[in-house]
């Protein structure tokens, strides 16, 4: 009989299961990568870890690089869960509207339980050339823009700048917060705070535009939509 792998890195006897053996790999690498970072995988430690035979860890990912790009959408997979859960349409289409609230609230949660492996993530999505083949981003960058085009934004939004600027500090709040507290109830307050402060920098900003006239014009200007270029005849 075949050995089928468990994501404890046991091996018991029982029917073969790809797609089980392929979530224990993923479930393996995971840790791996949360711990050393993307330098630190390589498919044969993580068939180690993960209880498999290397000859079947190569068979579903021939390649380290495979192995990283496969576990990193793992993670989008579980940060879109986490965050969207079952507001994601199954044919994979638009996203239903949601609350701000459960939005920022789910990110900072996710990350202040994931800390290592969200940076893992994040700076392999930023650092790629095509960020939108992510599932995460591509969820969150698309409904972000939507809202950006709505009655209910602020003209002239960076929708880009907005994302990443957003997801870079949900994914460092847990450094700061590491350093402060170290329980559960703690980490839980703390992205409660995280959140909350998103949310009213959202609504109001950190400065009144009426005391900062000058700096207001500027701004309204450089984010003042330009004008079509004219076709040269």
């Amino acid at each position: 009989m075949p050995e089928k792998a468990t994501v404890a890195g046991k091996k018991t006897r029982g029917k073969r299961n790809p797609d089980g053996t392929r979530e224990a790999i993923l479930e393996a690498a995971g840790k791996l990568l949360a711990k050393d970072g993307p330098e630190g995988l390589s498919v044969s430690q993580v068939a180690q870890s993960a209880g498999v035979n290397r000859g079947t860890a190569y068979q579903h990912f021939q390649t380290r690089d495979q192995l990283l790009n496969a576990t990193t959408a793992w993670v989008s997979e579980k940060l879109c869960q986490s965050v969207f859960g079952d507001l994601i349409p199954a044919d994979g289409g638009d996203i239903r509207q949601f609350a701000p609230q459960r939005v920022c609230e789910h990110l900072a949660d996710f990350a202040m339980e994931n800390p290592e492996l969200g940076r893992v993530w994040l700076f392999e999505v930023l650092s790629s050339s095509r960020p939108a083949a992510d599932p995460f981003w591509k969820y969150y960058r698309k409904q972000f823009e939507r809202f950006a085009q709505s009655d209910n934004a602020q003209p002239g939004i960076d929708c880009d700048v907005h994302a990443v600027l957003t997801l870079t500090g949900v994914f460092l709040w847990p450094v700061f917060a590491s350093a402060h507290v170290n329980n559960a109830k703690g980490r839980q307050q703390l992205a409660r705070r995280f959140s909350n402060e998103l949310l009213r920098l959202s609504l109001h900003g950190t400065m009144r535009p009426e005391k900062f006239p000058d700096l207001d014009a500027r701004n309204n200007e450089a984010v003042k939509p330009k004008a079509p270029k004219k076709r040269s005849k």
